[in-house]
């Protein structure tokens, strides 16, 4: 599966988003690993004590800082800092559409490779509550995909999801992971 995900990405042209000026950039990694013949992807839920997204679902990452040298470093940085990742056993395949989120951040989202499973997670106690080592087989099924009935700006809408077993995956985490999985489709063809 690495090996058609990386060409299915590297033929991908991810769409950018224009920062405007003082526009806040992030970035996060879409982490996945073989394991048993099955290919899983990384989520976190974030604490309670972190400034925002508090105890949702996302995959690590965060805000890029002045000293990164890309955003590609910013994602690996990130993914350290969160779930002690060491950048060195990722293998980054390739990136996905640029994200606008509600706060007006631009996220772009990198996929990464793990380079070895088991793997000793060492997360960030003040911002991962838990881990989500989600099977990309389960992020398939149909009846993963679920409404979630949001109010937003006085207004009711309605945004695809991703239901792991007490969790949903929602937002802009879940418009990254629909982009992703698009690609892995692709990949299987």
């Amino acid at each position: 599966m690495r090996d058609a995900l990386r060409a299915a990405l590297s033929a991908y042209e991810p769409q950018p988003i224009e920062a405007e000026p003082g526009m806040p950039l992030a970035a996060v990694l879409v982490l996945c690993y073989e394991h048993q013949e099955r290919v899983n992807v990384i989520f976190q839920k974030r604490t309670q004590r972190v400034e925002t997204h508090k105890g949702q679902v996302s995959f690590p990452g965060g805000m890029a800082d002045p000293g990164d040298s890309s955003l590609r470093h910013t994602a690996l940085r990130e993914t350290h800092e969160e779930i002690g990742v060491v950048p060195a056993d990722v293998e980054l395949l390739g990136q996905l559409d640029d994200i606008l989120t509600l706060a007006r951040f631009r996220v772009t989202p990198f996929v990464g490779w793990l380079q070895r499973y088991p793997y000793e997670w060492r997360f960030s106690h003040d911002e991962v509550d838990y881990l989500l080592e989600v099977g990309l087989d389960h992020l398939r099924q149909p009846e993963t995909l679920v409404p979630d009935r949001r109010v937003i700006n006085g207004r009711e809408i309605i945004l695809p999801s991703y239901q792991y077993r007490d969790d949903l995956i929602w937002g802009a985490t879940a418009r990254m992971l629909t982009n992703f999985l698009d690609i892995v489709a692709a990949a299987e063809r």
